[in-house]
């Protein structure tokens, strides 16, 4: 037992966990999803074939609670990058357990922070060398977007149709209609092009462009690769007309490319980048919104624009000096470019072979689709896949598209068993059909 005091009076409490053990099967933890969660998401779960209940994980592997395991090829979108249980983020972040003891106040001035964001400067691209910490990726591109609006005192903001940011505030109006159509009125200045479509980015950026913010590699509209002038023609467009560029890398930046940043690929720099989902190492959530001197400018201005209780953690800034060192391994960046390959080929062969399913393969590094023939082969492959011991899903923008994004530290054999899995299950959708 151990002693806590209240009001000044001594409470016994017993030291033993009061965690409950987790229920026996997948059907038992959606139904106690259902009572304490939501019944309406727990059915919207089950309508797209998505019953797996997350149990025991390590590694690129997890099990759900009917023991049934699977390679993680969605890893939550970067968050996996490194695994389940990476050893050298929870030795990070129990150290700052330890030695700091608690997140810190994001008001009071803090030197781990700063700390936290010299080892992020390390790796930025260009001249970007300042970090605001925030608890999500969808704040980062909120704190984004209010500073490019007071850098620039112009409105409004050129994104990409069928892109991702988050869903509140400014990345709420660059979303799908399907997805916002409940939350009207929203953010207005927004202006959407087809992404890869340097013509309609001219047209789009005026006087009154804030910035354009996109992907580099837009994820949730299925990995889109844009031409190989596309990137270094935005930029100079924003440049010519004062606008910023804002580049969200949550998903494809730390490493996932196979670069640092995916927009060092085409040696562009942004104004703005947002990082996430990766700097958490999978035990912290943080995100970072980071800049260059003339985004800075404005914070002489404002210093305080932001406020925000759970951004710039002390212990995620910890881990976030973790991460970096890992990504900057000698050979990690060399490890992820050899897999990638291995896999590409994979992928490639088994649309050659199921060419009634697949349609084709796109992708960069680690980041690959698999365009179905058809939304409905999308649906089933994604449930055969599933089935079969991969979890990879469609993209949600679009449906025709398998994701496949398994985490940086595969091996030769996990790619191959990769492959080998969704081949079967592309032959038994075939034979099917």
């Amino acid at each position: 037992p151990y002693a806590m005091t209240i009001d000044d009076r001594p409470v016994t409490k017993s030291a033993e966990s009061t965690t409950a053990p987790l229920p026996p099967s997948n059907g038992a933890g959606m139904e106690l999803m259902a009572a304490h969660l939501s019944t309406g998401r727990a059915n919207g779960f089950r309508a797209i074939g998505l019953g797996v209940v997350q149990g025991r994980r390590d590694g690129v592997r997890l099990r759900d609670l009917d023991g049934n395991e699977y390679i993680n090829c969605r890893s939550s979108g970067g968050v996996f990058n490194f695994g389940h249980r990476p050893a050298f983020a929870i030795d990070a972040l129990q150290r700052a357990l330890n030695e700091i003891g608690d997140m810190g106040d994001w008001l009071v001035p803090s030197a781990v922070r700063a700390r936290g964001a010299a080892a992020l400067a390390r790796i930025l691209p260009g001249d970007l060398k300042y970090t605001f910490f925030t608890a999500s990726g969808a704040e980062a591109v909120e704190v984004a977007c209010k500073l490019a609006r007071g850098v620039t005192g112009r409105p409004g903001f050129v994104t990409a149709e069928h892109g991702y940011h988050g869903h509140v505030g400014f990345s709420l109006a660059m979303d799908e209609e399907r997805d916002s159509q409940w939350f009207a009125p929203l953010v207005p200045g927004i202006t959407k092009v087809p992404f890869g479509d340097i013509a309609a980015v001219d047209r789009a950026v005026t006087e009154e462009t804030a910035a354009v913010c996109m992907e580099t590699i837009p994820a949730t509209a299925g990995y889109l690769i844009p031409p190989d002038d596309y990137w270094p023609r935005v930029r100079e467009i924003c440049h010519e007309r004062g606008a910023l560029l804002i580049l969200d890398e949550v998903q494809a930046g730390l490493g996932r490319t196979g670069a640092i940043w995916a927009c060092d690929r085409w040696n562009v720099a942004p104004d703005i980048l947002v990082a996430g989902k990766c700097l958490s190492g999978a035990v912290y959530p943080i995100a970072a919104c980071c800049f260059g001197e003339r985004v800075d400018a404005f914070l002489a201005k404002d210093p305080f624009f932001h406020p925000s209780s759970f951004g710039g953690s002390e212990l995620g800034a910890v881990v976030v000096e973790a991460v970096v060192d890992k990504l900057t391994e000698p050979g990690f960046l060399d490890h992820v470019n050899a897999v990638a390959a291995r896999l590409e080929r994979g992928l490639d062969d088994l649309c050659v072979r199921f060419p009634k399913v697949l349609a084709g393969r796109r992708g960069v590094g680690l980041m690959q689709a698999l365009d179905a023939q058809s939304t409905e082969r999308c649906a089933a492959l994604m449930a055969a896949t599933i089935r079969n011991g991969v979890l990879a899903i469609w993209a949600n923008n679009r449906q025709q598209t398998l994701l496949v994004m398994p985490p940086l530290v595969i091996t030769n054999e996990d790619v191959d068993d990769i492959v080998d899995r969704i081949g079967a299950a592309a032959a038994g959708v075939s034979g099917a059909l």
